[in-house]
C-alpha cells in the first residue's frame, strides 16, 4: 500500500487520478463523519461538503507541503469548507443546522443513535447543545481521535483555545448525560 505522501506526489506531479481516488477512499469516511457531526446528521449536506472538500484538495494538492500529515491538511480544508458554508448561509439569513429537526431525522435513521447497553443517546441532539467551535473541537477529539495539537492545526485555534472549547463542551455533554439519566460513574 502506498503512503499518503507517495500518492500526493503522484497526483501533484503526474496528475494521477487513481492515486487521488485512493486518497479519497482512505479519507472519505473521516471527512463525512466530521461533517455529519457539524451538521447534526444532515447526510445530504455532509455529502455535498465532503465533495467540495475533495475537489478543493485536488485543485490545491500542489500546495501540500508535508508540514502536517495529509489527513490533518485535508481536515483543515474540510473545516474551512464548513465555515465557508456557515458564513454563506448566515449572509443569506438562513440556518445551516436545523436543531428542531434533529429528533425527526434521528427517528428516521437509526444510525443517528449511539447504542450503549439498553440505552440510546441521540448524539446529534447532544452535539446541538454545543457552540459550533465546541462541537468542532469535541468532534475532532472524541469522535475522530485527534490530539490537541492536531486540532489546533486543523482549526487554526491556539491550543489554549482548543482546550477551553473542549472543557466547556465536555461539561455540557456531561450535564446532558446526567439530565437524561446517565450516571457519571
Amino acid at each position: 500500500m502506498s503512503s499518503d505522501l507517495s500518492l500526493v506526489a503522484q497526483v501533484a506531479v503526474f496528475g494521477n487520478r487513481r492515486a487521488f481516488d485512493e486518497l479519497v477512499r482512505r479519507y472519505q469516511s473521516p471527512v463525512r463523519r466530521f461533517f455529519l457531526s457539524q451538521t447534526l446528521g444532515d447526510g445530504q449536506l455532509s455529502d455535498d461538503l465532503a465533495q467540495d472538500t475533495f475537489l478543493k484538495a485536488y485543485v490545491n494538492i500542489r500546495s501540500f507541503r508535508g508540514m502536517a500529515s495529509f489527513q490533518t491538511w485535508l481536515m483543515r480544508i474540510a473545516y474551512n469548507v464548513f465555515y465557508d458554508h456557515v458564513r454563506r448561509e448566515s449572509a443569506k439569513g438562513g440556518s445551516t443546522v436545523d436543531v428542531v429537526s434533529v429528533e425527526s431525522q434521528a427517528a428516521a435513521n437509526s444510525s443517528f443513535f449511539i447504542l450503549h447497553s439498553s440505552f440510546h443517546i441521540d448524539l446529534y441532539a447532544a452535539l446541538a447543545l454545543l457552540k459550533p467551535d465546541e462541537r468542532t473541537c469535541i468532534t475532532l477529539q472524541l469522535i475522530d481521535g485527534y490530539d490537541i495539537a492536531a486540532i489546533s492545526r486543523i482549526t487554526n485555534m491556539k491550543t489554549g483555545t482548543v482546550k477551553s472549547h473542549l472543557s466547556r463542551g465536555k461539561e455540557k455533554l456531561a450535564n446532558y448525560l446526567r439530565q437524561n439519566g446517565y450516571d457519571k460513574s
